[in-house]
């Protein structure tokens, strides 16, 4: 919850700052763009046979450094009850109250000097959003991590939060198995062939090398970016199982603590490129539904991906599936013959099956992908015949959830087959969405009397629904907006 004027309260009432620090560390984010602008400008500065212009680099690092100081001096937080308070803002006061009950995710980020420092920025999420709602940069590297199991268990007592703090490993990648994907990766490969290309080119024909060398710099550039962002951004990658969800820790120079909570999961994805399969390595994602600020007046639904495992092994990704779907793998069955028509170099994958509470299907012949979709958590199930299907009486079902990209497909299906999935599939999504157990999840990770506060809605037909004394109320909430409706049970 956001005021612009919030009322007045007794001054250092409890109230906490930020570290002392956290000015030079708000600077510190600055630093890679301003080397850049440095270097530029010293080019420049010689090409023109003048000296280096460096009277814009002290005055953008000043301006950092006095909206650092001042962002330090307007920014406090506290707790109120179960409700974390956020205080920022020198023109316009902006309150933001988090109740603990709602918090999702707790995220902390650690750049290179924040890390040099010795502080780190915590990034909170709740229920029912996909953007940061409340942010506090830096705190001391103690009391962020002290903070976040206090939010995370939904208690600020550190007795009752440092019980929450229990996890089993899950998964982790090694540098040479990270570094080994990396290279084997379509972008590594189009970079190297392209600079080796350039180094023999150079050898008969340097003018030729040169020019194609300047026409390619940036998507050399661009490629190179990807490729260390890939290293840098998974390195010491660790998956930790814990209450909430899966705590994930990763970073080279910049480490990132996070957490993908299990009610937010819309969809799990289990991909393995083709130069990956020798090695019998494979990646895991998830697809997490949330709202922007667009979403939030109503005007779309925002999913976001994240890696839950980089580059592992079979037997990491279903420890890690084994997990998350809390089911056996659904049975899989491939399409008819004649689908070979339609889909001669991707058939041979082609498979999908379900079970009363998941759908997963295999799709792709460079990267196979395999997709497991919780029933619940399907928002359609639709059929879809092409032109090249109707000849062939062949169908394909989608059973979509929040997001464009994530969905599980029947793909080629008899006729008759694909409408009797939409049937079978409609009435068990129906079934899954009003008595699954996830929904609501207590606060200790178990499935008891969770606390009273705003879960997904187990109907489907809302974003959220308001649990209070271990029932379902009327109350409904779409996009920040409150109604109310019953919920129709299970006949």
């Amino acid at each position: 919850m956001t005021t612009d004027n919030p009322s007045p309260e007794t001054p250092d009432d409890g109230w906490q700052r930020l570290h002392p620090l956290s000015p030079l560390a708000r600077v510190g984010r600055l630093v890679p763009a301003l080397v850049l602008l440095f270097l530029v400008s010293t080019v420049h500065s010689k090409a023109e046979n003048g000296r280096a212009e460096t009277d814009y680099l002290v005055l953008i690092t000043l301006a950092s450094a006095v909206y650092g100081y001042v962002h330090w001096m307007v920014t406090r937080w506290r707790f109120e009850g179960d409700t974390l308070r956020i205080e920022t803002g020198l023109i316009r006061k902006d309150s933001r109250r988090l109740p603990l009950a709602r918090i999702q995710a707790v995220d902390i980020v650690r750049p290179l000097l924040a890390r040099i420092l010795g502080v780190s920025e915590l990034r909170i999420r709740v229920a029912g959003s996909g953007s940061t709602d409340g942010k506090l940069a830096y705190l001391a590297e103690s009391q962020a991590a002290e903070l976040r199991l206090m939010l995370l268990a939904g208690h600020h007592d550190p007795v009752v939060a440092a019980s929450a703090n229990t996890g089993l490993p899950m998964a982790m990648v090694t540098t040479s198995r990270l570094l080994g994907s990396v290279l084997l990766s379509l972008v590594s490969i189009i970079l190297m062939g392209t600079v080796a290309t350039l180094a023999v080119l150079d050898q008969f024909e340097p003018r030729t090398a040169a020019a194609m060398a300047g026409f390619l710099a940036v998507y050399l550039l661009s490629f190179a970016g990807v490729v260390w962002r890939r290293l840098s951004g998974q390195y010491a990658f660790i998956a930790v199982e814990g209450p909430e969800g899966v705590r994930i820790r990763r970073g080279l120079l910049q480490t990132i603590s996070e957490t993908v909570p299990y009610a937010r999961i819309q969809a799990v994805r289990q991909v393995e490129p083709l130069l990956w399969r020798p090695f019998g390595w494979c990646r895991l994602e998830v697809d997490i539904a949330g709202a922007t600020a667009r979403n939030q007046r109503g005007e779309g639904t925002a999913v976001v991906r994240k890696a839950l495992l980089p580059v592992g092994s079979q037997q990491d990704s279903w420890h890690l599936l084994a997990r998350l779907l809390g089911a056996p793998d659904p049975e899989r069955t491939p399409p008819p013959r004649r689908a070979k028509l339609k889909a001669p170099l991707s058939f041979h994958f082609l498979a999908a099956g379900h079970d009363g509470t998941h759908a997963v299907c295999v799709t792709g012949r460079i990267n196979r992908a395999t997709t497991w979709v919780p029933l619940e958590k399907s928002q359609s199930i639709r059929r879809v015949q092409g032109p090249l299907q109707r000849p062939l009486g062949l169908a394909t079902v989608h059973v979509d959830v929040a997001g464009k990209r994530a969905r599980a497909e029947f793909r080629d299906r008899e006729v008759a087959e694909a409408d009797r999935l939409v049937e079978e599939l409609s009435e068990l999504s129906r079934v899954a969405r009003l008595s699954s157990p996830r929904s609501p999840v207590a606060s200790d990770g178990t499935h008891g009397v969770p606390p009273s506060g705003w879960y997904p809605d187990p109907s489907g037909r809302h974003e959220q629904r308001y649990w209070h004394d271990g029932r379902w109320t009327e109350h409904v909430g779409d996009g920040g907006r409150r109604s109310s409706e019953a919920l129709i049970p299970t006949p």
